[in-house]
């Protein structure tokens, strides 16, 4: 495995023995490039659970970007973050993951984004192949992900907007963390600070951003939303 610390700065390890955090901690393997008419969108998400900017190639993968950042359990994301390579019968093979995630539970997620249509195609699907044989070896997940449900990534795209506590009334948030006991709508918590409706809504967005609060994600986020406390 070839990797890029956090100075940019080349190391290789044996992907058996390397710890995910130091690959984690590192900068991403490929120098990304912007130009005029290339064929996909790719720019620099910040990112709240890493507190700095994070790279992505595609909106598909800023769409898996935005997943991971409002996902509770993850502790770490990294773009771009290795190179394997190896021999598959006859073949040399090499492959740059998109993303590696690494949960408060000690799971170690290596992340693929591909649109389904490639999917389709043998010779992606044996790379694939190849790579997740790779890190099942290590013990680490392999998840080829095409897209989630359109409701539920405009909804998190939404809630993305009051990631960052800094925008974000403390005071208020303190206090509905402090009352929000069982189910109740966003309305309704308006409702208790008419004046302060719009801080009031702010700061139980970033409630949910956090996983304070949870709601169902699979209906248009609105004033009838209801939340609840995480269990």
């Amino acid at each position: 495995m070839s990797f890029r610390d956090g100075a940019g700065g080349v190391g290789e390890a044996a992907l058996a023995v390397v710890r995910a955090a130091d690959v984690a901690a590192g900068v991403p393997w490929r120098v990304f490039r912007w130009h005029r008419g290339q064929a996909h969108y790719s720019g620099w998400y910040w990112s709240a659970t890493m507190g700095r900017h994070v790279v992505y190639e595609s909106r598909l993968e800023l769409a898996r970007l935005l997943l991971a950042d409002f996902d509770p359990r993850v502790v770490s994301i990294a773009a771009q973050p290795f190179r394997v390579t190896g021999r598959s019968g006859d073949r040399a093979r090499s492959h740059v993951p998109d993303f590696l995630l690494l949960d408060r539970d000690g799971l170690v997620t290596v992340v693929n984004v591909k649109p389904a249509g490639r999917l389709r195609k043998p010779e992606v699907g044996e790379a694939l192949g190849w790579a997740g044989g790779v890190f099942a070896e290590r013990a680490w997940r392999h998840e080829v992900w095409s897209g989630a449900p359109p409701v539920v990534l405009a909804n998190v795209r939404f809630l993305a907007a009051y990631r960052c506590g800094e925008r974000v009334d403390a005071e208020m948030a303190g206090r509905l963390d402090g009352v929000v006991d069982g189910a109740v709508s966003i309305g309704e918590l308006e409702a208790g600070w008419p004046d302060r409706a719009g801080e009031v809504r702010a700061a139980a967005l970033h409630l949910v951003w956090r996983g304070v609060f949870v709601a169902d994600l699979s209906v248009p986020l609105s004033a009838s939303t209801v939340l609840e406390r995480a269990a």
